[in-house]
């Protein structure tokens, strides 16, 4: 790495986006769109009902008002109608809304028939989206989406990265200044980390400044959704990925996304302090529906499942929530280290599921060597739904294996912390927080660094918080650290004294900025050789 892409990294500047016009087919989106605010039609924005479908629908809304048109927001219903533009959802929305201009984003690469469908009803197409195209592509006005290029530069955005780019090319045509895109980057910071895509390139400079402007965000309903997530100065990645994203995603999991969208969008104090509300307490209700579809996939996992044997795990069963699978199957493929494919059935027997991988898999890749038995399926390399039908499932599932075993050495199927350098107590000092914190924002593409430590020792009887969790006073020779450790209650603690693999984190108290110790392991110290 040269000095100065050393620089770039370590200060992200705005200054550095690259010309918006470089995506695929920007030019035809932003000239029919431009047409579509001349003329007055009727535009409507089709997103979907995650964190970067509605960040994104609420970003193109305020770009297109500023310019004085009126579209119309269009989310599809989760339980009723499945992820992206199926066939009701699409149905629903020209009945209500008889769109002349139909902007899809966070969806449609891979939705030909229905596109087709809306053109011969008079509809014209703009596609804004990132997932994994297959072999045919929809026929509309554009289809913004640098996946269809293999060599485009642009490969980690997600869906508002990208409306950010159409935003960003509409000013470059037409100057709106009453319209402050930079401000605006808390919608592309809240999409980009919650949909866990790289940090890299553009998206690291959208992340980073996108936290500054979250934490001086105008956003009546941001600033209420952070009271009731509890997230304070300094904010993280972190912050965006456990506390505001999960609580953005609980409405369209249980119910309608509609909630958190209006969330974004109001400017009225009191209206954001109900969403708010009441979407901290839809997401108390998913960890709840969480909790039990996880205990029953564990129960059905320990029927079919062996590790020596199996490189993927696929469980399905009638009547799990559809809103709570992404995560169940998240949780399955971090604890046994497996790509993971989970499946509610309905009364009719038509299973809707969600997939997430592990490193060295694309799902989409995976899932594409099932596409016999399934009736559809679509997504990216990490995260991807698909759709079943109940007596197709078990070919499915024994195609899905074989294809992760064709598709994973060994090697991959091992779990292992990767750790970056050995520390000592005495190492860590605030020059070495102050370096810490210049790294980020972590998250996928920037993993947060992992450290290790030798010998390490309770200095006092570790402290049981919340029944769940261990506050720890460690020392390593004559020097004494703080430490927590989440979930390191769920198990006996090896003998002392321990090695320890560890990440960094900044704690505010008073008002004073300190270092403490995130434990990611412990064992048993091993001899130095």
């Amino acid at each position: 790495m040269s000095a100065d892409e050393v620089r770039s990294f370590l200060h992200p500047r705005l200054g550095a986006l690259s010309d918006p016009f470089l995506l695929p087919r920007m030019r035809e989106a932003v000239t029919r769109i431009l047409k579509a605010v001349d003329h007055r039609e009727r535009i409507v924005l089709f997103g979907d009902y995650d964190v970067d479908g509605v960040t994104s629908l609420a970003l193109v809304a305020e770009m297109l008002r500023s310019y004085g048109a009126d579209p119309k927001l269009f989310l599809p219903l989760r339980m009723e109608e499945g992820y992206g533009m199926s066939p009701e959802s699409v149905d629903r929305c020209w009945e209500q809304h008889r769109p002349q201009l139909l902007i899809a984003i966070d969806c449609g690469t891979s939705s030909c028939d229905e596109i087709d469908g809306l053109k011969a009803r008079g509809a014209d197409v703009v596609v804004l989206d990132h997932h994994e195209p297959k072999s045919a592509l929809p026929d509309c006005v554009a289809l913004v989406n640098p996946k269809v290029e293999t060599d485009s530069a642009f490969h980690y955005l997600c869906s508002v990265g990208i409306a950010f780019k159409l935003c960003h090319a509409l000013l470059k045509t037409r100057p709106a200044p009453a319209f402050d895109l930079k401000a605006k980057l808390d919608l592309v910071a809240l999409g980009t980390v919650a949909d866990i895509v790289p940090l890299q390139g553009e998206n690291r400079i959208f992340v980073q400044r996108g936290i500054l402007e979250i934490a001086k965000s105008k956003r009546p309903g941001l600033r209420k959704l952070m009271e009731v997530a509890a997230v304070r100065s300094p904010l993280s990645s972190g912050d965006i990925g456990f506390r505001l994203g999960p609580r953005l995603n609980a409405a369209g999991r249980l119910a309608t996304a509609e909630k958190a969208l209006q969330l974004l969008v109001t400017h009225d104090e009191t209206e954001a302090h109900e969403l708010a509300s009441m979407l901290d307490a839809q997401n108390r209700e998913r960890q709840e529906v969480e909790k039990q579809v996880l205990d029953e996939a564990e129960t059905e996992l320990g029927k079919v499942f062996d590790p020596n044997r199996d490189a993927a795990i696929v469980v399905g069963a009638s009547g799990w929530h559809p809103g709570v699978l992404g995560i169940v199957a998240s949780r399955l493929a971090r604890k046994y280290h497996r790509p993971a494919l989970v499946v509610g059935f309905d009364a009719d027997g038509l299973g809707k599921g969600s997939g997430r991988s592990i490193e060295g898999l694309s799902l989409i890749e995976a899932l594409g060597h099932c596409e016999d038995w399934l009736v559809k399926f679509g997504g990216h390399e990490m995260a991807a739904g698909l759709t079943v039908r109940q007596e197709d499932f078990p070919r499915m599932a024994e195609a899905f294996r074989h294809a992760a075993r064709e598709l994973l050495s060994d090697e991959k199927l091992q779990p292992y912390l990767h750790l970056d350098q050995e520390l000592a107590f005495s190492d860590l000092n605030g020059d070495m927080l102050r370096w810490h914190q210049a790294l980020q924002p972590f998250g996928s593409g920037n993993a947060q660094p992992m450290f290790f430590a030798r010998e390490v020792e309770p200095a006092i009887a570790p402290q049981i918080v919340k029944e769940r969790h261990l506050v720890l006073r460690l020392r390593q020779k004559n020097h004494f650290r703080r430490a927590i450790f989440f979930d390191g209650a769920s198990s006996p603690l090896p003998s002392t004294p321990w090695d320890m693999a560890f990440r960094l984190q900044a704690d505010e108290y008073g008002g004073e900025t300190r270092l403490q110790i995130q434990v990611e392991a412990l064992r048993t110290a091993a001899p130095i050789e």
